[in-house]
């Protein structure tokens, strides 16, 4: 049966990078007799200068129709003074609302070969391997009400609500139970109880869920600030964390950049399972379209490439095959092959096309 891909490149860098991925895809079909079936569109800025729209129905329904959708990033200063609903970045959002991606997995991996790259000695990022589960469609980024105000006295007052429901709780922490099964079976649930009655309903609806159906998993609370500080601290004392939108961002990005490389760092966004057991899902790099270098071949392509590893992973059930690309991306650096970004002294500098197929000879 085929799997149905949907990549959509986007602006910037996302076609160069998107590129190299649709590489290795084409290379497990042939060499590993996998059947995916490649659709590529366009969403983002490029969508809006064609179609009048950052992202189009038609390309929407082939998102909802497809196993997994890899996108590679949208956005740039070219497109920045559009209203609000023409930004390339509502494409994304689009996506994410339609095809009802609740949960954001953000991995923070450092590999040892690149853990000179940290700001963070190397003996506590080096092998760094942890996953941050976001919430991504409730609190205070959606919760009404919200919004600006003007005050009698003639100044203004800004909005904005902090809600969730134990129904939003449970699904997220469902995900981020299963995901810790199959790693080291420990999750951490950060929020920020003493101060939040949201964040005290958080703990207890994780506390009771883990009580109910997760006794065999790990669970620790910890507050989010804490967190915070306990990821610069000893972040290897983290398996997988479960936090909500707000934190998670903050988090996330904190985690990222424990690594070293923006360039390095996929991502992953999933629905829930539906009556057939299947999921909606899409995978991303985690930068930006750095439009500065777009069109000069210097882009490191590693974080798409492992984005689709991580669809290998999750979407379409082949840990195996995941695990090989991972295995290849590692042996590429252990080489000493670095693109502009990840460049170090004494290391042998490539363009993104060759970092592309350095990684397909791995895999041979």
């Amino acid at each position: 049966m085929k799997k149905k891909i949907l990549i959509l490149a986007g602006d910037g860098i996302g076609p160069e990078v998107m590129n190299e991925v649709k590489k290795i895809i084409l290379w497990f079909n042939k060499n590993k007799k996998t059947d995916f079936d490649i659709t590529e569109e366009l969403a983002g800025g490029i969508s809006y200068d064609k179609h009048g729209t950052p992202l189009t129905d038609s390309v929407l329904n082939l998102a909802l129709q497809s196993d997994a959708v890899l996108l590679g990033a949208v956005g740039g200063p070219k497109w920045d003074k559009l209203e609000f609903s023409k930004k390339p970045e509502r494409a994304l959002l689009r996506l994410r609302k339609d095809l009802k991606l609740f949960a954001n997995l953000r991995p923070a991996i450092c590999f040892k070969e690149l853990s000179s790259a940290s700001t963070l000695k190397p003996e506590i990022v080096s092998d760094l391997d942890i996953m941050i589960i976001r919430e991504l469609t409730g609190g205070i980024y959606f919760g009404e009400p919200r919004g600006v105000s003007k005050l009698p006295d003639g100044s203004r007052k800004g909005v904005n609500t902090h809600v969730y429901t134990s129904d939003e709780i449970r699904r997220v922490a469902i995900t981020a139970f299963e995901l810790a099964r199959k790693r080291k079976n420990k999750v951490t649930s950060c929020e920020k109880s003493n101060v939040m009655e949201a964040g005290l309903l958080w703990r207890e609806e994780v506390e009771e869920l883990h009580k109910t159906k997760f006794k065999d998993v790990e669970l620790n609370h910890m507050l989010a600030d804490n967190c915070a500080m306990q990821l610069v601290r000893y972040p290897k004392q983290f398996d997988v964390i479960l936090t909500d939108n707000l934190f998670g961002d903050m988090l996330s990005d904190e985690a990222g950049m424990l690594t070293g490389s923006l360039g390095m760092l996929p991502s992953a966004s999933l629905s829930e399972r539906d009556k057939n057991g299947k999921v909606k899902a899409m995978y991303e790099p985690i930068h930006g379209t750095a439009p500065d270098i777009a069109g000069k071949n210097i882009a490191n392509p590693l974080a798409s490439i492992l984005s689709f590893s991580m669809a290998l992973r999750y979407s379409f059930d082949m840990p195996s095959e995941a695990t090989m690309l991972d295995d290849a991306v590692r042996e590429v650096l252990k080489d000493g092959y670095r693109t502009q970004d990840i460049m170090e002294k004494d290391r042998k500098k490539v363009s993104t096309s060759e970092m592309g197929n350095l990684v397909i000879q791995k895999l041979h």
